[in-house]
């Protein structure tokens, strides 16, 4: 039994220590990042994708994420809008909003970073990229990283202001809470940790789950069937990753 746990705790330490390589070749691709074209093309590039694609899903989400949280509030507490304000800033803002968009976004653009570069590799593209003298942090590991966190950051606010919107509506129309009471107790609950906090969160999530992606992708070898296992691969270990980021800022910040 310790031989194989030993053997987990191993294996685990060097997947933490090849994304955290991912990320500083990443880093040391910003100071060479003014003045190459090619590189703002493919962060936009990923951006869109990530971000503005993504948007309808997390619209949806948040939507029907904030109906059921203000149903559930208001069956409890009644039309106390203070109280329900309060609540949704501690359930979606610092926990639900980030957690569920970095679900979106690996379950989106995590498998397909991991199997866009485990099949560039395998067809020779990135060995050509190098030949070329352009290395492939700078082409194809920064952008990602860089358009990923970006768009994360981006849809959390969106997520949050979508939850908050909706959950407005539906109390002030359905369950005819006082909306003056609602935003009073959203902007009693509102102060720098809140704001801090899920920021945060969606930054780690975004480097995190955008350097595990590229990591998984990058360890292919020379067969095709390899891409979907390091694709899964990538996203497990990326969900992974995630839920201990968030216990861990969690656990910090209550501190």
């Amino acid at each position: 039994m310790f031989t194989a746990l030993g053997r987990w705790a191993i294996i685990r330490f060097s997947i933490v220590a090849a994304i955290l390589l991912t990320l500083g070749r990443a880093g040391k691709s910003i100071l060479a990042f003014e003045g190459r074209a090619a590189t703002r093309t493919v962060i936009l590039k990923q951006i869109y994708f990530t971000g503005l694609e993504a948007s309808g899903i997390i619209m949806t989400i948040a939507l029907i994420l904030g109906t059921v949280i203000i149903t559930q509030v208001v069956s409890l507490v009644g039309d106390n809008g203070f109280l329900t304000g309060k609540i949704l800033v501690w359930v979606v803002l610092r926990e639900l909003a980030p957690l569920l968009t970095a679900i979106v976004v690996i379950a989106r653009s995590g498998t397909a970073i991991a199997a866009e570069l485990g099949a560039m590799k395998i067809n020779g593209e990135i060995e050509s990229l190098e030949m070329m003298g352009i290395p492939s942090e700078h082409y194809l590991i920064f952008p990602r990283i860089a358009g990923v966190t970006i768009s994360m950051v981006i849809l959390t606010v969106y997520f949050v202001l979508t939850a908050f919107i909706g959950s407005f509506l539906i109390a002030s129309v359905g369950w005819h809470v006082p909306y003056e009471q609602f935003i009073q107790g959203i902007l009693t609950a509102l102060g720098g940790k809140e704001v801090v906090v899920p920021l945060l969160k969606s930054v780690l999530f975004g480097l995190c789950t955008s350097a595990t992606c590229c990591c998984f992708g990058l360890s292919v070898d020379r067969s095709v069937t390899e891409i979907p296992q390091v694709a899964t691969k990538g996203v497990m270990f990326s969900l992974f990753v995630v839920f201990f980021m968030d216990a861990l800022v969690t656990y910090v910040s209550s501190l």
